[in-house]
C-alpha cells in the first residue's frame, strides 16, 4: 500500500549550527530549497538554544511561530516588552523584527514566506482518539512527535509515529490519532498553505 503521508526520521533531517546553538530542519518546501538561500515557502524546524542569551537570525521576508518544547525562553522584539514563553506556548512574530532571546531550551519553529504562504501551529496532547479534520487539497500538515508515540490512521492506511519523528501529509484526508498505552503523547501540529 502506498501511504498518503511520509514519516520523516532523523536520517531525513538537516542539522546546522547557528550563533546560539543547533537547529534541526525537519521539513522545507519546496523540498530542494536551501534555507540559507531564503527561497523557501515554509520551513519546520527545532532548535536547541545552548547560550543564555542569543540573537535570532533576521528573516525579513518571513513570518514566524515559535514554542519551547523543553525549558522556557523570553523574547524581546525590537527592544520592546519581554514575552515569556513556557513549554508548548505558541508565539507569532515577524522575522523582520530584531529579536533577542534569553533562556536555554529546545524550541519548535514554523517559518512562512510572507504573502506567499500562510499557516498555523499548535500543541496536541491526545489522551484518547483524536480526529483531525481534512483540510484543503493544497494544505500540508506536519505532525511532530515530541514525546510518547501515536498510531495515525487515515482511510485504510495506518502508521506509528514515534518520538522525534515527523509525519508530513497533504491534507485532503481526515486523520485519527491514537496515543499508545503507557506513552503519554505530546505533538506539535503545523498547517501550511501556499497562496501562489
Amino acid at each position: 500500500m502506498i501511504l498518503p503521508w511520509k514519516i520523516l526520521t532523523s536520517a531525513d533531517y538537516a542539522v546546522s549550527r547557528w550563533s546560539g546553538g543547533v537547529t534541526t530542519q525537519l521539513a522545507i518546501c519546496p523540498p530542494q530549497a536551501i534555507y540559507a538561500d531564503r527561497d523557501f515557502l515554509w520551513r519546520v524546524s527545532s532548535a536547541r538554544v545552548e547560550t543564555e542569551t542569543s540573537d535570532f537570525t533576521p528573516l525579513p521576508d518571513y513570518d514566524r511561530l515559535i514554542a519551547p518544547l523543553e525549558g522556557e525562553m523570553t523574547l524581546w522584539h525590537d527592544g520592546g516588552a519581554p514575552v515569556r514563553l513556557t513549554p508548548f506556548a505558541v508565539h507569532a512574530f515577524s522575522g523582520a523584527s530584531a529579536t533577542r532571546s534569553a533562556g536555554t531550551c529546545t524550541d519548535f519553529n514554523l517559518m512562512l514566506r510572507r504573502g506567499r504562504a500562510e499557516g498555523s501551529m499548535e500543541a496536541l496532547f491526545p489522551t484518547g482518539p483524536m480526529a483531525l479534520k481534512a483540510g484543503p487539497q493544497e494544505e500540508m500538515l506536519a505532525l511532530y512527535c515530541v514525546r510518547g508515540s501515536c498510531i495515525v490512521s487515515g482511510g485504510k492506511a495506518c502508521s506509528r509515529l514515534r518520538a522525534g519523528e515527523t509525519l508530513l501529509a497533504r491534507r485532503s484526508l481526515p486523520l485519527l490519532l491514537e496515543p499508545e498505552q503507557g506513552a503519554p503523547a505530546a505533538l506539535m501540529l503545523c498547517r501550511m498553505r501556499s497562496l501562489g
